[in-house]
């Protein structure tokens, strides 16, 4: 007569030969096509809620602008409300649109000159990646994105510095801007 196995040492059988299926298909995958996602053109707005409407658009993104200087920086387009983030050949490596605050920086060169990972906004709205540059009418004026990745319009009747953006543009320009990198402002 044969042994048999308890319950146990079957459950425990199935279980390890259904783990090692599962890492193997994982594997798998990982090896074969990704999906990517369709580029959004994202305008700015004073409500969270617009970034849900965004519509695919077919068209480049706009051209660095031709004033913004030599060498590696970031560009902030007063005018077109969009930041690019300029490598050391002078080609554009990313660019995205930002939501600026009540108070805006007049055009020039300036230097990121304190970083700081995360903390309360002057408009009590919890933001992380915020990089100072300049002041304008004693106000600070900083990039930063909102930690729950909104853009909440500015405070009525408070002088904000603030330029706000998408949480994945705040944390690639954390990423491109130390201390010191140059920030050129341009109308």
């Amino acid at each position: 007569m044969a042994a048999r196995l308890p319950s146990w040492a079957w459950v425990t059988g199935l279980t390890a030969g259904a783990t090692v299926a599962v890492v193997a298909l994982a594997v798998q995958a990982n090896h074969g096509p990704h999906p990517t996602a369709a580029v959004a053109d994202r305008k700015p707005s004073a409500s969270a809620s617009a970034h849900a409407s965004a519509t695919p658009h077919s068209s480049a993104p706009p051209a660095l602008p031709d004033a913004s200087g030599q060498g590696r920086r970031i560009v902030y387009s007063l005018g077109e409300q969009r930041v690019w983030l300029v490598d050391a050949t002078g080609k554009a490596t990313r660019t995205f649109t930002v939501w600026p605050g009540t108070v805006s920086p007049q055009p020039g060169r300036y230097s990121v000159t304190l970083r700081i990972q995360s903390l309360r906004g002057s408009d009590g709205v919890e933001i992380e990646h915020v990089m100072y540059f300049t002041k304008a009418s004693g106000v600070n004026v900083a990039f930063s994105n909102a930690l729950d990745g909104s853009s909440p319009p500015p405070a009525a009747g408070k002088k904000l510095g603030g330029i706000r953006m998408q949480k994945a543009d705040g944390a690639a320009l954390w990423s491109f801007g130390d201390q010191g990198t140059t920030v050129a402002v341009v109308s």
